[in-house]
């Protein structure tokens, strides 16, 4: 429509000029200054019409995005989903995909579960995230037998290869299902906001399992980010060193220093508060910007339970830019109801089920931490 504003916005300045020019001259219109005059209001109420009919169109458009009462499609969604825990069979047909085996959750409560599994996975929020079915394959350059390099050439001169070479990493999805138990009482009660108690614990637990996938990892599955190369492995099996976490920050390079954090569980946070440097000076500092958060040697710091204790053989401490863990969740999250099972609990089981997979796909991005074998 910006074609259309443009060209009637030329021909009204077109129209004031041809009056300007008879006013200036106190004189009507000649024949030809009339013909062109006529010309332009009829092309002005042309553009008009179209103007009109695209916002015509516009407001339809935005009339199908709202359903029933003036509500919206995300309203209807909520409370198709509301119905559907409830029980309201009549209710959820129109708004919901269901199965015999349960329903798809719409995209609206989907979305709502992974915003907060990020709010409470740090992991998960720091990698980089894909959320596609089918498998996703990642070229990858193996530099364990060697590097690309650049050289000076000379002409007719064969230039000196490699011994890398490419290979390919492929993120797949693996299965997992995370049950929630909701009270009948509560399903009941009528005042009670169903939804987002469901959201809430359902974020929970596939939080908390991905968070645990994503750093420690299960073999042929999820790869964590305590699989990361080693950069430095501890003089002693039950301490760490400030010099030790100087070295694990330099062994990622300078390019990816500028997104990189630590990550380690609360005992470890402990430990390394009570480090200083050589002025006497504390490592670990709170950081004034994040509330409760805290720097250490100027990176920020996460803190998750499921990291291994300071330990012999054990993988503490991670440091780097975890973008350079890759994670994908196939598409949708799948949701059944299980009205029966758990009535002689007086509740209600709701499954959602996902499909998961991770893996380092950049591994300069990710260093570790190692303690010595004990």
């Amino acid at each position: 429509m910006k074609k259309y504003i443009e060209k009637r916005n030329n021909l009204v300045m077109e129209m004031g000029q041809l009056i300007d020019n008879a006013k200036n001259e106190t004189r009507a219109f000649n024949e030809e200054e009339q013909r062109r005059y006529d010309e332009i209001v009829n092309e002005i109420e042309g553009i008009d019409k179209m103007l009109k009919i695209d916002k015509e169109s516009r407001a339809l458009e935005l009339t199908n995005l709202e359903g029933p009462q003036g509500k919206t499609k995300e309203e209807e969604e909520l409370r198709a989903f509301e119905n559907y825990i409830r029980g309201r069979v009549e209710e959820r047909a129109a708004n919901l995909d269901v199965t015999n085996n349960g329903a798809i959750i719409p995209t609206t409560i989907a979305n709502k579960i992974i915003e907060t599994v990020k709010n409470i996975a740090p992991v998960y929020a720091l990698s980089t995230k894909y959320n596609i079915k089918g498998d996703l394959v990642f070229p990858v350059y193996d530099e364990t037998s060697g590097s690309i390099t650049c050289a000076y050439a000379n002409e007719f001169t064969a230039l000196t290869s490699t011994s890398g070479k490419f290979t390919s990493i492929t993120l797949k999805g693996y299965l997992a299902g995370a049950l929630t138990k909701v009270s009948l009482s509560l399903i009941n009660a009528t005042g009670f906001d169903l939804v987002s108690y469901v959201i809430a614990k359902m974020a929970e637990s596939i939080a908390e399992f991905m968070e645990k996938e994503l750093i420690i990892g299960t073999e042929s599955k999820c790869t964590g980010v305590t699989s990361a190369t080693v950069g430095i492995t501890t003089a002693a099996a039950t301490v760490i060193t400030a010099d030790e976490l100087i070295d694990l920050q330099g062994s990622v390079i300078k390019a990816y220093q500028a997104d990189a954090r630590w990550l380690m569980n609360e005992k470890t946070r402990i430990a390394i508060a009570k480090l200083k440097d050589q002025n006497g000076v504390y490592l670990l500092q709170r950081d004034i910007t994040n509330g409760f958060g805290y720097t250490l040697l100027g990176k920020p710091v996460e803190i998750s339970d499921n990291m291994p204790d300071i330990g012999g053989d054990k993988i503490p401490v991670v440091y780097g830019d975890f973008s350079g863990l890759y994670t994908k969740l196939n598409g949708s999250i799948d949701i059944q109801v299980m009205r029966e099972k758990f009535l002689d609990e007086h509740a209600l089981g709701v499954i959602g089920w996902i499909e998961l997979d991770s893996k380092i796909v950049e591994p300069q991005k990710l260093r570790a931490l190692k303690c010595k074998n004990a």
